[in-house]
């Protein structure tokens, strides 16, 4: 099987992956950390600074593959620490409308680069 990918040109990615993977008409994104694409280093910040920049990189590979975010279907996001819910709990309430994909939020010990937070989707091309 070959692989059907999307990279973006706009969004960083910090090892050996393409930013997305067609698998039929669904999207599988890779979780991308809060690197700012133009410098290549973590957003500063608060987690909602940190929530926005995935956003903003993750949209930019969405809008690659032709998609936005009301073809998302499911969103995983990583925490380093949990009590940083609320504060992307608002963040990710502005990136979509109801109704809301599918979420799972897991917090973590630790992520790349030394992110407090990640983000992973998948989306679904309509017909």
């Amino acid at each position: 099987m070959s692989r059907r990918t999307v990279n973006a040109s706009n969004a960083a990615a910090v090892g050996p992956y393409s930013h997305a993977t067609w698998a039929s008409d669904l999207l599988f994104c890779s979780g991308q950390t809060p690197l700012d694409p133009s410098t290549g280093k973590l957003v500063e910040g608060n987690v909602a600074d940190q929530t926005r920049q995935c956003f903003d990189n993750l949209f930019q590979v969405l809008e690659a593959a032709g998609l936005g975010p009301d073809d998302v279907v499911s969103v995983n996001v990583y925490l380093t620490d949990m009590d940083d819910f609320a504060q992307m709990n608002e963040i990710y309430a502005t990136r979509f409308s109801s109704p809301y994909p599918a979420r799972t939020t897991i917090g973590c010990a630790s992520l790349p680069l030394g992110a407090r937070i990640e983000i992973g989707l998948t989306a679904k091309r309509q017909s």
